[in-house]
């Protein structure tokens, strides 16, 4: 007698004659069909989808001991000749009219106004970089600190446009000061000392938490960068000699916490194992509710017509 494999079919076939079809069960069976479509489609987007996942640790990305920054700031009231770049902090450092990579146009026809860019590098340790006229040979006769931030930011600039698509957005601060206008606000005090006058010559002050970023993308590019905090104040100062040039102050520390986002996709395999798991329990719960409603309505006709005992 010869080896028949379809011995080894664990899913064996009944004849259409010996099934019947009810109007009960083609109504599971479609939306049963229904059901699965929908959670496939549902956990095919989940996959296709990069995730990105954040953690937090302990230390300081990169080996260099300074930091990257990019400044550009309009100020309409100023000109460029008297507008410089000033940097200080703890380590000694004391640079007046800083000048490397600074880059100053004027905003109108007549020199009217001035928009200031600079690249420059800082210390990892606290300290401020300001925008004034301290470096200026003449002091102009009214000094307006009136301003529009266009970017302040930190290290490597976030390349959104190249990272893996289909990744979630990044809820992160590389340049929150990004719009702030400070061209048209006046500050109001509250000491009557001070003249209206002295509203022009008033000082803004940006306080910045800086917080050291990896960012990790599907393709294994690394980028390390800096988000930050900031809190503002204005003030008009005065010394025992009288008032003091104004100035727009950017003060900021390190914060020795890393924030680090992976971007990740599920395996497939885990796909695979989800949609048979979809398919296989959707199919074997309807077929239980099927059989259900088909042995109480068989119950039912036989109480219907007295058999039932």
């Amino acid at each position: 007698m010869a080896f028949d494999v379809r011995r080894f079919d664990i899913y064996r076939k009944i004849p259409k004659d010996l099934t019947q079809p009810t109007l009960t069960g083609a109504v599971i069976s479609v939306c049963c069909c229904c059901f699965i479509l929908l959670l496939f489609i549902s956990e095919f987007l989940h996959f296709i989808n990069v995730n990105v996942s954040s953690e937090l640790f302990v230390d300081n990305p990169g080996d260099n001991d300074r930091i990257l920054v990019h400044l550009n700031i309009s100020l309409p009231r100023l000109s460029c000749s008297v507008l410089g770049l000033d940097i200080q902090d703890e380590m000694g450092r004391h640079e007046v009219g800083f000048v490397e990579n600074i880059l100053k146009r004027p905003l109108g026809e007549k020199e009217e106004g001035c928009l200031f860019e600079g690249r420059f590098y800082i210390n990892k340790v606290p300290g401020n970089f300001h925008v004034s006229t301290h470096s200026a040979s003449t002091q102009p006769d009214s000094i307006d600190m009136a301003h529009i931030i266009h970017e302040v930011s930190f290290g490597t600039r976030m390349p959104f446009e190249e990272l893996s698509k289909g990744a979630s957005p990044i809820k992160g601060s590389f340049n929150p000061l990004k719009g702030i206008d400070r061209s048209k606000a006046r500050a109001f005090f509250d000491d009557d000392l001070i003249l209206l006058s002295d509203l022009n010559i008033e000082s803004h002050d940006y306080v910045m938490k800086i917080v050291p970023t990896i960012y990790e993308t599907l393709e294994g590019l690394k980028i390390e960068t800096y988000q930050y905090t900031y809190a503002y104040k204005s003030s008009v100062t005065f010394s025992h000699s009288g008032r003091i040039m104004p100035a727009i102050w950017f003060r900021y520390d390190l914060t020795p916490i890393t924030v680090k986002y992976t971007e990740s996709r599920p395996p497939l395999y885990s796909f695979l194992t989800t949609v048979c798991a979809i398919v296989g329990g959707t199919f074997t719960v309807a077929g239980i509710i099927d059989s259900m409603v088909f042995s109480a309505s068989e119950v039912f006709k036989k109480f219907e017509i007295g058999k039932l005992s």
